[in-house]
């Protein structure tokens, strides 16, 4: 089977006609049996549905048509399963879903209940059939879908991996901060609350002050691990997906990290990845923090940590909530002009600015008939910024390469080789 792929499209406007290079995208990616890209924006209009009290950064939506509009680039599977998946609520969200259904185009990761968030979706294709099943890590906990009883129907929401973040101290930094969370008072709630018997003592060598836990170990360092609950759900998914299709892709958008970069996976993420590989699934795609990750080829299966954005415009809001304005202390009385020149030190700062989040790439894939790689290569993109306005956050292909090269020394220590072959890169194992 064949496949493509693309990042997050956090689009707000429609793609106008006469949009140079358009065919030859589309041509590429339509190569792909199945074709997937992440939609990274709500669709409801203008007064439709209220804001929620928290957003993803930038509260995003655009009008319905705008999706039709991404769909124009030939892709046929999608997820919308993002940390703005919620930026104008629960209505916004199944706003959203009904918007998508009249596209009668296969999506996963959201739905009415948490049975439908983590059921995977299908595509039949002339090759076979493939299972999309959508994960999203970065998320506020309002946003996760919630499971039916036999006396209450299920909430709306998202398909989440939740992760437990532990510092290992040495023993004497460990009494330091247990010292200094004990007289500032900051856990008396929580201790209080131990000692009612309403929740349970924490183990030995295991200290917690507000969100941070911290532990006992040999040496300085964080370390992250997916929620084990949540694991379990996603297994049962890929499980099921076995059963139902030929080849299983998991989408997963994901903004944490390890190290100090933005480029470097977290360890949950890479944990998270192999385990679903390990239980069955053909290829991880990753997006979310908007440029690019390392390229991973696990046990014969691709890991895509992160594809970076395949359009941006965030430059393109015309519209903002209060809370957004009051975020950067102005009110609505304020143009959205103003609120994104504040926040962005008059558009010198931020994602729009940054040259590594206007470069991204279209992977295509083959595989055998177990479902193992056997090809694979990228065609580089830029995002147009600085031009035109008409043009502002829409992909292009490049003749500037030179982020391959970072790419490629990033995907290194996986065992991952790329090179520059004509206008596409080459990846080996």
């Amino acid at each position: 089977m064949k496949f493509t792929a693309a990042g997050d499209a956090l689009i707000q406007r429609r793609i106008y006609d006469g949009y140079e290079g358009f065919g030859e995208i589309r041509e590429y990616i339509e190569k792909g049996d199945a074709r997937v890209f992440n939609f990274e924006s709500t669709l409801n209009y203008e007064g439709e549905c209220f804001a929620s009290q928290f957003s993803g950064g930038t509260y995003i939506r655009t009008n319905p048509e705008v999706f039709g509009d991404c769909l124009g680039f030939g892709f046929n599977m999608t997820s919308f399963n993002n940390n703005h998946a919620m930026d104008f609520s629960y209505e916004g969200l199944l706003k959203t879903i009904d918007y998508v259904n009249e596209y009668d185009i296969p999506h996963s990761g959201v739905g009415r209940n948490l049975g439908e968030a983590s059921a995977p979706c299908y595509l039949d294709t002339e090759n076979g059939r493939v299972a999309l099943i959508s994960v999203n890590t970065s998320f506020n906990p309002a946003m996760l879908a919630g499971e039916q009883s036999r006396r209450f129907k299920g909430r709306p929401g998202i398909n989440g991996l939740r992760h437990q973040q532990t510092l290992f101290l040495n023993k004497e930094d460990f009494e330091k901060i247990k010292e200094i969370g004990e007289k500032s008072g900051v856990n008396v709630a929580k201790n209080i609350t131990i000692a009612e018997g309403y929740a349970p003592e924490l183990p030995e060598g295991i200290y917690e002050m507000g969100d941070l836990r911290f532990e006992v170990g040999e040496e300085t360092k964080r370390v992250t691990k997916c929620n084990k609950e949540d694991l379990e759900r996603i297994k049962k998914s890929i499980f099921e997906a076995q059963l139902q299709s030929d080849y299983i892709i998991v989408s997963i958008h994901s903004h944490e990290l390890s190290g100090f970069t933005k480029e470097t996976p977290s360890e949950f993420l890479e944990e998270f990845a192999h385990f679903c590989i390990d239980n069955g699934a053909n290829a991880v795609v990753g997006h979310g923090p908007h440029l690019l990750r390392p390229i991973e080829i696990y046990k014969n299966r691709p890991i895509f940590y992160s594809l970076g954005d395949f359009i941006l415009q965030l430059y393109s809001v015309n519209i903002a909530p209060e809370d957004f304005f009051k975020k950067q202390g102005l009110t609505s009385d304020s143009t959205v002009h103003e609120l994104l020149k504040k926040r962005s030190a008059n558009f010198t700062r931020g994602l729009m600015a940054d040259k590594k989040m206007n470069e991204t790439v279209v992977p295509y894939w083959e595989t055998d008939e177990n479902g193992d790689l056997t090809y694979l290569e990228l065609l580089p993109l830029t995002l147009s910024m600085g031009g035109k306005k008409s043009d502002e956050g829409l992909p292009f292909i490049t003749d500037d390469n030179s982020f391959i090269k970072r790419l490629a020394e990033m995907s290194a220590p996986y065992g991952t080789k790329i090179e520059m072959k004509g206008k596409v890169a080459v990846c080996k194992w």
